[in-house]
């Protein structure tokens, strides 16, 4: 078994013990509360049958009457009507953004059918909008990240030299410095708590709620999971209604790509923790690189520039060093702005421009493995990736973006 399936199967049994240790807890904490409800709706039935001697099966079929009703939008408080313009633009923005709280759904077949199509494109497109976005945040945490660096290293009475003087070869005092991911995971952390607290202030204060509910409502949102029990901006008033609802999108678009981007940098740490794990399984008696090997391994991870002789050649990595840049035939569109990506082992953050290189070495790599699969050939290994080889998504993106700590570090 190679090391990706090893990494596959271990997470796999990993997120199997986390359902089981997490229904073990729910069902702990929340199956005691159902019995109790139980016993009291069936109390309160029974009480009410005897005091206006109505019919227990005619009462059934009144309730299972209303169920129905409430599916279609009916309550028994008053509230905004589902179906006007304001609520459908509510209900396409629960849709695409995938968060389907389920207190509006289509009842006739014709929304039904159009909901198919409608979710498929806005879903498709919403994920790439949170994909841009992703890619955006990175890029900005990566120049305030350097921007403090640097003014950290000037404050301690360390020259800092310009990029001309990068290119002109001489040494820079933040050759090898690359943002954590931990850091990035930190600031995004910070980041999704201030909003969570700020928008728990307004909605416990607008809707009635506690603020506990409101943060458990934040959350349920902002990851998307949209259980419906609780919903926001559903009341027909509210005092300042029309600047509520409006400061209700804005927190859920914020929270939803905040929390979007912490789960991708989570899912990073997650990665590495895998990556860990498996190097103690297959080498157990593995122990620390030396501190000049990690930084001549670190310094490999870089991007190099086209060499003047082979604009379009072919050339191979080598586990010593990135002697390939770029291969005409199997990377297509692999060149950008005279710089090619070489391998890198840790996913640095990276500029735009050399985040579109990569994504396209990505899926021209992706392309000739599902050919050579598809043909039952031999599979070729493009090159250690410190952990899952390749990546798509939000996961791809945060490969090519995120300074990962190495697992031996």
């Amino acid at each position: 078994m190679n090391e990706d399936n090893a990494r596959f199967c271990l997470l796999a049994g990993l997120i199997l013990l986390y359902l089981l240790c997490g229904a073990a807890i729910f069902s702990a904490l929340e199956h005691p509360f159902e019995l109790r409800a139980r016993r009291l709706w069936k109390q309160q039935l029974d009480n009410f049958t005897q005091r206006y001697r109505v019919n227990l099966g005619a009462l059934h079929t009144l309730l299972r009457q209303y169920e129905e009703a409430n599916g279609a939008g009916i309550r028994v408080d008053t509230l905004r009507p589902r179906w006007d313009f304001s609520g459908a633009f509510y209900f396409v923005g629960t849709v695409v953004s995938t968060i389907g709280f389920g207190m509006t759904t289509p009842a006739t077949i014709a929304g039904k059918i159009f909901l198919i199509f409608y979710g498929l494109i806005g879903c498709a497109a919403t994920i790439l909008f949170f994909n841009l976005f992703l890619e955006r945040i990175i890029t900005m945490l990566a120049y305030i990240m350097r921007w403090c660096h640097e003014r950290r290293l000037r404050c301690a009475g360390v020259g800092v030299v310009s990029s001309r003087e990068e290119s002109s070869g001489e040494e820079d005092s933040l050759e090898g410095w690359k943002p954590s991911v931990y850091y990035v995971m930190l600031i995004l952390g910070v980041a999704s708590i201030v909003i969570a607290c700020s928008a728990s202030t307004l909605y416990s204060s607008m809707e009635n709620w506690s603020y506990v509910d409101s943060l458990y409502f934040c959350f349920v949102a902002f990851s998307t999971i949209g259980f419906g029990d609780l919903v926001s901006s559903q009341r027909q008033q509210y005092e300042s209604q029309e600047a509520y609802r409006l400061g209700n999108c804005l927190f859920i678009l914020m929270g939803v790509c905040c929390i979007y981007s912490l789960f991708n940098v989570i899912s990073i740490i997650i990665k590495q923790t895998l990556n860990w794990i498996v190097g103690k399984l297959k080498n157990p008696n593995q122990r620390r690189l030396p501190a000049h090997l990690r930084q001549k391994r670190l310094k490999r991870n870089t991007v190099q520039p086209i060499p003047s002789h082979c604009p379009a050649g072919r050339h191979r990595y080598t586990e010593g060093s990135v002697e390939t840049v770029c291969d005409s035939e199997t990377d297509a569109g692999a060149v950008a702005d005279g710089v090619c990506v070489g391998r890198r082992l840790s996913g640095e953050m990276i500029s735009v421009n050399e985040f579109m290189v990569s994504n396209k070495v990505s899926l021209a790599l992706l392309q000739k493995q599902l050919s050579e699969t598809a043909h039952q050939g031999p599979r070729q290994s493009y090159g250690h990736q410190n952990g899952f080889s390749g990546g798509v998504g939000a996961l791809a993106i945060m490969n090519n973006r995120l300074q990962e700590t190495s697992v031996d570090r």
